[in-house]
């Protein structure tokens, strides 16, 4: 499987990277500048200390082409003119959206959310992308960049996964749990990432007030 980190040059992506090419994966490094990209692949390579992991670096647009299932890690604020820039190349796939309405998007704080008009951010993806009818999937929003560029040790934080589709929902859960230490939760319908973005502003005051920097979330009793 090809997986492309759509916006993938940030904290959130370069993480994800990281975990998945360390899992064995074939990652492809999307941004809107290939300099960006390349540069970022190779800061990949030198934190895993492994020039021959099957990593590239591309524009968001190529990305969405050559891939099988595509993950986008951008604030709000890029949102749409990502999904823009890759609309073209969705087609049937599927699509995580780990994209969090944090009120830093209009200069704000980070503890606090920003309500969209479609609910949850996934939920403005799938909405703006309907026509072209990818698989549109709420995952990834709630673990830091700071666990997962953190490589040496487990992730302690489940992964909440919202959509309306079973098999996708499935497959995003195993791919999830090729990070040690994560594990997928199937949380419903797409309509209920409404909820679990709102959790990432809440760990990120949690970690603000007790100076840290990998408070997670667990489910209990599944």
């Amino acid at each position: 499987m090809k997986l492309a980190i759509v916006g993938g040059t940030g904290d959130q992506g370069i993480g994800l990277a990281l975990r998945f090419a360390k899992a064995g994966l074939e990652v492809i490094i999307g941004s809107r500048d290939v300099k960006k990209a390349e540069n970022t692949v190779n800061l990949i390579k030198n934190m895993l200390k492994d020039d021959n992991i099957n990593i590239c670096g591309t524009t968001n647009s190529k990305a969405a082409e050559k891939a099988d299932l595509l993950i986008m890690t951008v604030p709000l604020q890029a949102q749409m003119g990502t999904i823009f820039s890759i609309k073209d190349h969705v087609g049937d796939k599927i699509l995580i959206d780990a994209t969090v309405p944090l009120d830093t998007c209009i200069g704000g704080k980070p503890v606090r959310y920003v309500n969209v008009w479609e609910g949850s951010a996934a939920e403005r993806t799938a909405e703006f992308l309907k026509d072209e009818k990818p698989i549109v999937i709420s995952a990834f929003n709630n673990i830091s960049a700071a666990s997962l560029t953190n490589i040496e040790a487990d992730v302690d934080c489940d992964c909440l996964i919202s959509g309306d589709n079973n098999n996708a929902k499935a497959e995003v859960i195993q791919l999830a749990e090729k990070i040690p230490g994560v594990r997928g939760i199937d949380c419903g319908s797409l309509e209920n990432a409404r909820i679990v973005e709102k959790i990432t502003p809440l760990l990120i005051n949690l970690n603000i007030r007790n100076k840290i920097k990998l408070a997670g979330i667990r489910i209990t009793g599944l």
